[in-house]
């Protein structure tokens, strides 16, 4: 707290700082206290001016409150899910205190409240002279300089932030009552209550002492005092409660009545003020109360009777605080929490934001959707909280499509509890940070492949090669690595479900299917950094926040990287929502402690063109007829979709309708076990998400409903050629490793007859030209043993003696009659035709024309 301006008289010492300032006290008092005693004399006037220079505003800050966060029920009500405090209080009015409360105070604190204009002089200066001549630390002081010392302190608190260290500052300097620095705080404290009497009224002065003054522990104010003790409101205390409670503001950590234990210790170490003495100390205060109260005439000897003969029985009610309040919605407090402390609506700095959550009175209105919740709640409980045999986890969002509001935030473990030997945790599964590190997304993450791919205007019925084989993948800036996609189960070689060889096929059926060596394939075309980098863009991170694009591995477009479920939400939500995405929201509304509001403003924003979010839609919906046909909810509503499994450690399903998203994750927290070697609640665990995702999404859609996704983009899906190559007159291996590296299948057909050399390509169907991607070519070598038919039309029949000289062994001949042909013959032709390739055993047909045939054939 900064220091007070000190004058002259201020820093006097021991008993001459007393004469000085009881001179000053006095002069005051005769000046302003009782003003129709003429006040004369030098000593006098100075006094007075020395008094009048000393600071006389007293800002009031807002009390320290609690913060309370709140969910809506089922019938839309908003109730209270948590709340934080570092001081307990519930700030009451003056009429919601019944008046015996504050009998009880100002006849045991200050008789004269109501006669005196803010300094009890007597009291404050038999204070100052027993502390100087005796080294007490009485305070002597009035309400009114009590309701200033807790202003004071509870200012300084403030600004201290929960630095503990500032904290005790705090309350060293405006309680010290020794030596000139008790003097100097004594007289300022003296001089803000008369100033403040001018300003406030006796009853806003009393309300706003039994509103600030502790009563206990973390217990402040007359509100939380009657129910933390007696588990009343404060208009329903009696006299002998409203006593107690009045006494406890001398000493408040010694006469609270909370600890059955004891708040003390006598000289021979036994326990004092406790439930086995009756709570002795705080009955001996009361009871003081009590006859101060009876002398002052505020209460009637019969009232002081039975009050007096009401033993101290506490009924203490502790109240709760933390997101263990929030029952089955902990983990999405947490998150709420999480954006109070970080978002700089709730303060410019980190300590700001910590402080405003446990003192500034926050009411924070949330996004949750109770049906939604409980619908997850109940779809969660398939996946135990703990198994033997691994460390087991799961969870599972949903977000509005269109807003990013957070509807629903589960997980399979009970929160930070111990609960017969379940696992607990306090790490929330479905974000980022805090603890959790995500989760390999596994085929889910090739949405982003997908995106990567339509951004860049390549239509999903683009047909390649996603047959298994060596990629050479693209991974950042022109470089490639080749990547084994072989089925073979090899350290760091790529397989694909079920060993599948994988096809020549479009983006959509790589898509519905989730073929890894299709997407690899798609790989050798566009960048893993650009898909990565297209993640990023959808406002995915990995689960520690870093960055998706700082090793870009091959694995990277297959999911092998720990992202969150609630990013991945949001992704699958900006698909389903024409490309606009947002950021999580889980505050719809909050107010500061004046009511001011402050609430969050996360941003939506295309990061998609309409017509990329439409085809991608397109191409999830027909996943819900492939892979994630087990997912499939038959309600009608459609719905987008894409499953993933990574390495049979993580299994998920992530989709969307047009209304709500739903992300669910199953897997390890950490360690490498496999979810297709266990089974619970009858599912195998590496489908267990099946039990779960269509329970959420369809609970979504009755509340939501969902209309039909848009039209594909016709660019988008269009038919694609591409150019193939000859490859003609190449050897075997050389017109494979050209079709391939053209994108093309390859199948090496039967050898044929050629003159060719043995092993050169001589056919190729189909022919060089305008084909789709991806098509399989055969191509056929020759086996070197072939010979051309000799081309004779238009010689005499004898030329058939040419064949045989060729080396042909097998010719006939056919004979066509016709008046005008020469009477031995013309050739015409021959089958094969000439020029045709054959071996030398294929028999061979001359054909020729002839004035007569017979007995020529």
């Amino acid at each position: 707290m900064p220091q007070l301006k000190r004058t002259a008289t201020g820093v006097l010492g021991g008993l001459a700082g007393l004469v000085g300032l009881s001179a000053i006290a006095g002069i005051l008092v005769t000046a302003t206290v009782t003003p129709a005693i003429a006040v004369s004399g030098y000593a006098a006037s100075s006094a007075l001016e020395t008094f009048e220079n000393m600071p006389s505003f007293l800002q009031i800050d807002p009390l320290m409150l609690p913060t309370e966060i709140y969910r809506k029920d089922s019938a839309g009500n908003d109730v209270l899910m948590a709340e934080f405090y570092d001081q307990n209080r519930i700030p009451v009015t003056f009429d919601q205190v019944n008046p015996v409360m504050y009998d009880a105070i100002i006849s045991s604190e200050d008789k004269n409240f109501y006669t005196h204009g803010g300094v009890d002089f007597v009291g404050t200066v038999s204070a100052l002279v027993g502390n100087a001549s005796s080294g007490s630390n009485r305070g002597g002081s009035s309400i009114t300089q009590q309701y200033v010392k807790n202003v004071l302190q509870q200012n300084c608190e403030s600004e201290a932030n929960g630095d503990q260290d500032k904290v005790k500052a705090c309350y060293t300097a405006t309680t010290v009552n020794t030596g000139s620095e008790g003097y100097q705080r004594k007289l300022q404290e003296m001089r803000y209550a008369i100033q403040l009497e001018k300003q406030s009224s006796k009853e806003e002065i009393l309300l706003g002492y039994l509103n600030i003054t502790n009563f206990g522990g973390t217990v402040y104010g007359i509100g939380a005092a009657a129910e933390h003790y007696f588990g009343v409101s404060a208009a329903d205390l009696t006299i002998a409660q409203a006593a107690a409670i009045a006494g406890m503001v001398q000493v408040p950590n010694t006469y609270r009545i909370d600890k059955p234990e004891g708040t003390t210790t006598d000289k021979a170490g036994n326990a004092v003020n406790s439930e086995a003495d009756g709570y002795s100390l705080t009955l001996n205060r009361r009871n003081y109360v009590l006859a101060r109260m009876l002398d002052d005439g505020r209460i009637s000897q019969a009232e002081y009777d039975e009050a007096y003969a009401t033993p101290i029985t506490p009924n203490i009610v502790n109240r709760d605080q933390g997101c263990k309040m929030a029952a089955g919605a902990e983990f999405f407090c947490e998150y709420v929490v999480s954006i109070i402390k970080s978002d700089a609506a709730f303060g410019d700095s980190t300590d700001e934001r910590a402080a405003n959550l446990r003192r500034g009175g926050l009411k924070v209105y949330t996004t949750l959707d109770a049906d939604l919740q409980q619908t997850a709640l109940d779809a969660m409980a398939v996946v135990p909280g703990s198994v033997p045999y691994m460390n087991l986890g799961s969870s599972a969002v949903q977000v509005e499509v269109g807003t990013g509001r957070v509807l629903s935030m589960v997980q399979n473990r009970p929160y930070a509890v111990e609960a017969d030997g379940v696992t607990t945790t306090s790490v929330n599964y479905n974000t980022r940070g805090n603890g959790s590190i995500g989760h390999p997304a596994g085929s889910t993450y090739k949405l982003f492949s997908l995106l990567n791919w339509l951004n860049q205007g390549k239509s999903v019925n683009e047909v390649i090669n996603g047959r298994v084989g060596v990629k050479n993948v693209q991974t950042c800036d022109g470089a490639t690595q080749k990547t084994f996609a072989d089925n073979s189960g090899q350290p760091n070689h790529i397989g694909n479900f079920e060993n599948n060889s994988g096809y020549s096929g479009t983006v959509y059926n790589f898509t519905r299917d989730s073929l890894n060596s299709g997407f690899l394939a798609m790989a050798e075309k566009i960048s893993v950094c650009s898909t990565n980098q297209t993640a990023m863009n959808m406002g995915v991170t990995r689960g520690d926040g870093t960055a998706l694009d700082q090793d870009n591995q091959p694995y990277d477009v297959l999911g092998s990287q720990a992202v969150a479920p609630l990013d991945m939400a949001e992704a699958y939500a900006a698909v389903a929502g024409k490309g606009v995405l947002c950021q999580p929201k889980s505050i719809d509304r909050a107010l500061d402690a004046q009511g001011n509001d402050i609430t969050p403003q996360p941003t939506c924003e295309p990061r998609l063109t309409e017509a990329v979010a439409a085809t991608a839609a397109y191409a999830l919906v027909g996943v819900m007829s492939g892979t994630g046909v087990g997912a499939r909810i038959g309600d009608g509503t459609p719905v987008l979709g894409k499953t993933g499994i990574h390495q049979y450690e993580h299994t998920w399903m992530d989709g969307a309708s047009t209304k709500v998203a739903t992300v669910v994750w199953v897997g390890n927290v950490d360690g490498f076990a496999k979810l297709n070697e266990h089974r619970e609640s009858g599912w195998q665990l590496s489908r267990i998400r099946n039990a779960i995702w269509p329970k959420m999404q369809g609970a979504a859609n009755d509340k939501f409903g969902g209309d039909a996704f848009p039209t594909p983009d016709s660019g988008l899906t269009k038919q694609v050629l591409t150019d193939l190559p000859s490859v003609i007159g190449m050897s075997v291996d050389r017109a494979t490793q050209t079709l391939e590296a053209a994108g093309f299948g390859v199948t090496v057909g039967d050898a044929v007859d050629s003159v060719e050399s043995a092993g050169t390509i001589v056919q190729q169907d189909p022919g060089a030209g305008k084909v789709s991607g991806g098509t399989t070519v055969t191509i056929r070598p020759s086996n070197g043993q072939g010979v051309a038919v000799p081309a004779v039309s238009g010689k005499p029949r004898d030329a058939a003696a040419a064949l045989a000289r060729a080396g042909f062994g097998s010719v006939d001949a056919a004979c066509t009659q016709r008046d005008d042909a020469p009477r031995d013959g013309t050739v015409t032709g021959t089958n094969p035709p000439a020029g045709t390739m054959v071996s030398r055993n294929t028999a061979i047909t001359i054909q020729y024309q002839a004035e007569s045939c017979g007995g020529q054939q």
